[in-house]
């Protein structure tokens, strides 16, 4: 099997794999499964209150939490993706709280990182994606600090590089523009 055919198995039945993002290693689990998302949030001693960002492969992977938005707003998102922005919209209800945590908005963000592209095609839909870190500690940057944190507590580390960002994306508002987290 295909190692993304491996990932792909393994959030779907309920696991979380490691996985490199635009600036540094993520972890992901399947964002309909709250047993994923619970277990996830125990792995990395992360508050629910925080909440989670979705990533996925295309813009229609989002389609679900985007249909109450403005034809205008759904049309900024669309400019601005694929890319390293994060965008939080209204949640309205359509998201479960261990994905939004404390927030009434919900984070997104189409990816342009071509490994976690293919992750999300192939899983089908937008998945969780968090800093590979415990909480409050510094995010892993390569497959070997991924590996010695985390390789007996996650299910598979998809092999890859991360793409060239020092930082994190940013997270914005979509309705206020107001930045939330910057580059």
């Amino acid at each position: 099997m295909s190692p993304l055919g491996y990932a792909t198995d393994v959030l779907s039945n309920g696991g979380i794999i490691a996985c490199p993002t635009e600036s540094i290693w993520g972890l992901s689990c399947d964002p309909d499964n709250d047993g994923a998302i619970r277990r996830l949030l125990e792995l990395k001693n992360r508050p629910l209150s925080y909440g989670f960002i979705l990533v996925a492969a295309d813009i229609s992977q989002f389609s679900h939490y985007m249909h109450a938005l403005s034809p205008a707003l759904r049309q900024k998102l669309r400019r601005s993706w694929p890319g390293p922005r994060t965008w939080l919209i209204p949640h309205n209800g359509l998201a479960s709280q261990l994905i939004c945590g404390d927030h009434s908005t919900l984070a997104l963000r189409v990816t342009n990182h071509p490994l976690l592209r293919s992750v999300c095609e192939y899983f089908g839909g937008p998945i969780i994606s968090t800093s590979a870190n415990i909480n409050k500690k510094p995010p892993c940057r390569s497959y070997f600090q991924v590996y010695t944190n985390f390789h007996s507590r996650i299910d598979y580390i998809v092999p890859g590089r991360c793409g060239l960002r020092r930082n994190p994306t940013p997270i914005c508002d979509a309705e206020n523009n107001h930045l939330i987290r910057s580059q």
